[in-house]
């Protein structure tokens, strides 16, 4: 498992297993996010599976299945919602941390610009300079 920071109250992670979430919990995060749908993974990765370990291990679970074609305003708005409702760090989850970065990204365009936003993505590991034009869109941004 490999955990990226992109703030210090917002890290992304590709598929955690079962395995991953004692590790999880110790790295003091409060909340996990599964933004992975459950028809990509086996039984034993699947969102009730790792919720219920992560439940156990006494953090909240949500699940926010993300697609390209479910990355609406409303579940990037959601995703922004069940990161900040809570005490502390979260970590958000996919196949390999992408989805969960630019779901991240466009949900900041009202308080950060464009190229803070893409310097943190970059710094986690995650080049998305091909959203430029669409957080420059959302935040009406005329350069």
């Amino acid at each position: 498992m490999e955990i990226r920071p992109i703030t210090p109250r917002y890290a992304v992670s590709p598929q955690i297993s079962v395995e991953d979430v004692p590790a999880i919990a110790d790295a003091g995060f409060v909340k996990v996010i599964c933004n992975r749908p459950n028809v990509e993974v086996p039984a034993d990765m699947q969102s009730d599976t790792i919720g219920d370990a992560v439940r156990a291990a006494g953090m909240e679970y949500e699940v926010l299945e993300l697609t390209h074609q479910t990355m609406t305003p409303e579940n990037v708005a959601l995703q922004r919602e069940l990161a900040e409702s809570c005490g502390g760090p979260v970590l958000a989850y996919c196949a390999s941390g992408t989805r969960c970065s630019v779901v991240w990204a466009l949900g900041q365009c009202d308080r950060m610009s464009a190229d803070d936003i893409l310097n943190a993505t970059t710094k986690a590991g995650y080049t998305l300079d091909n959203l430029r034009p669409i957080l420059e869109q959302i935040r009406g941004d005329t350069e």
